[in-house]
């Protein structure tokens, strides 16, 4: 198993799945193209190196490493040629080594190279804009390291996510980390301490790294852990120079900075992972105090937009999995879970009915999960039986199954994704439910159509009743007198 981005590489060209590109490109508009026509390659696309971007000489730039199911499969040690639904089942079955063993290192691969002053992030990385219409140069695919700020040194509750960053000048970043994020949480709490929060944005890590820093895990869970628990393979860290944080050693470049208290600034707008721009907001701002790197590093991008990309590909079964074991701790009929379409906006349940209008009631569980909250709006049910993965399999049972308003639920005004063009007015949404599973049959008829009637005597009973506790009233209080 690969535990860095480099012998991962080297993993993807023996495998033939990595391409060399020397042509001179310019950086606006051709690396673009470049990424997206990679993206358009489909399930067996390879990861690209480009060695020759105007005004970047001697820097290099990779794009589409997590690109294709063939990259993925490679990247859990499995054959390329294993299909998707059998991905899912074997990280499922890995699931369970959680924790994973972890180990620090003197030395770090990603320090060889130390900047203190005078470095320009415009000049220092080969930058590009994702999409036409984009604000900026981002970062598409960085790790970022935080951690609680009310529990210093706790691995558990020290995140490494992948949100997008914007670079606005040599040594500052804006972030967005939106309020169901981990890092907002420790972005709230710094704040109302009035500190700074030590972040570490990490680029060119252990493509499984990249996989779980994806993953809508449990705040309490690690990353890193998860990580190695999946990998089989112990993962090496090191602090960052202050301290605070863990950094992967084997990164190829590590900015090292904080979040600056109470400041916003204006980022944005970028081509998402729904197809379409968010507009510009105002958002967090990152000070870089100090940036780290390999002797001949590698920056690290992803294309993101239109669908299907490399950000489909990378969020797609670390969505799928959590929710999976989620709604089975409760629901065994559950078979799979297929929730790889923009993050989980839409999501296929393939389960087994325990009596009738049962799937309805898978689909509330997933609907209430963590990432359903505010990701999942559309939720299809099929049967058990019905490969989830396959499009074609879904379709029939949709043709088939569905019987009109019996089986499609619209629930109004529910949490929605923000970014969601569909989210009006953002942040909020619904939920559909399209049941496409084989109806149970009704229950057989156990109870008698006709009314239970008044007894006759009740109300004998009654008075004799009342007098009788009359009497033991009277024989209390002449007791107590």
């Amino acid at each position: 198993m690969s535990r860095d981005l480099r012998s991962f590489l080297d993993l993807l060209e023996r495998e033939g799945q990595l391409v060399h590109c020397y042509d001179e490109l310019s950086p606006e508009p051709e690396v673009r193209a470049l990424m997206r026509g990679a993206a358009d390659m489909g399930p067996t696309s390879p990861a690209v190196m480009l060695h020759n971007i105007r005004g970047y000489r001697g820097k290099r730039l990779v794009v589409n490493v997590h690109g294709s199911w063939a990259n993925h499969a490679l990247m859990l040690g499995l054959p390329k040629t294993t299909g998707l639904k059998e991905q899912f089942y074997e990280i499922d079955r890995r699931w369970d080594a959680y924790p994973g063993e972890l180990t620090w290192v003197d030395g770090p691969a990603c320090r060889q190279v130390v900047l203190e002053r005078g470095f320009n992030l415009l000049e220092l990385l080969p930058l590009c804009k994702i999409n036409e219409h984009d604000g900026g140069f981002y970062l598409s695919k960085a790790s970022v390291v935080s951690n609680d700020p009310d529990r210093p040194g706790d691995l558990d509750t020290e995140n490494v996510g992948i949100y997008r960053l914007q670079v606005l000048s040599g040594d500052t970043l804006a972030m967005q980390g939106l309020p169901f994020h981990d890092v907002a949480v420790h972005i709230r709490k710094a704040e109302i301490q009035g500190q700074p929060l030590p972040v570490a944005v990490c680029l060119g890590v252990d493509p499984m790294l990249s996989l779980m820093a994806s993953t809508p895990l449990r705040y309490d869970q690690s990353e890193y852990k998860y990580s190695a628990a999946l990998s089989s393979t112990p993962l090496e860290l090191c602090k960052t120079f202050d301290g605070n944080l863990n950094v992967p050693a084997g990164a190829e470049f590590v900015l090292e900075g904080e979040v600056v208290p109470g400041v916003r600034v204006p980022e944005g707008p970028f081509g998402e992972f729904t197809g379409g721009y968010s507009g510009a907001r105002r958002q967090v701002m990152i000070r870089v105090k100090r940036v780290t790197h390999r002797t001949d590093p590698i920056l690290e991008n992803l294309y993101i937009g239109r669908s299907w990309n490399e950000c489909d590909t990378l969020l797609g079964l670390p969505t799928c999995i959590p929710i999976y074991r989620q709604i089975k701790e409760t629901m065994p009929e559950v078979r799979a879970v297929n929730a790889l379409y923009q993050h989980g906006l839409t999501a296929i349940i393939a389960t087994g009915s325990r009596f009738g209008g049962y799937a309805k009631s898978v689909a509330f569980r997933a609907a209430s999960t963590p990432h359903g909250i505010a990701n999942i709006k559309n939720i299809i049910l099929v049967d058990g039986d019905v490969d989830p993965f396959d499009l074609n399999q879904v379709m029939w049972a949709m043709s088939t199954r569905i019987r009109g308003p019996q089986d499609v639920i619209v629930i109004p005004s529910t949490p929605g994704h923000p970014l969601d063009p569909g989210s009006v007015p953002a942040g909020m949404s619904c939920k559909v439910i399209i049941d496409c599973t084989t109806p149970e049959p009704p229950e057989p008829t156990m109870r008698d159509v006709r009314t239970v009637g008044a007894i006759e005597g009740a109300a004998h009973f009654q008075g004799l009743l009342s007098d009788l506790q009359s009497d033991l009233q009277h024989k209390n209080d002449g007791v107590g007198a």
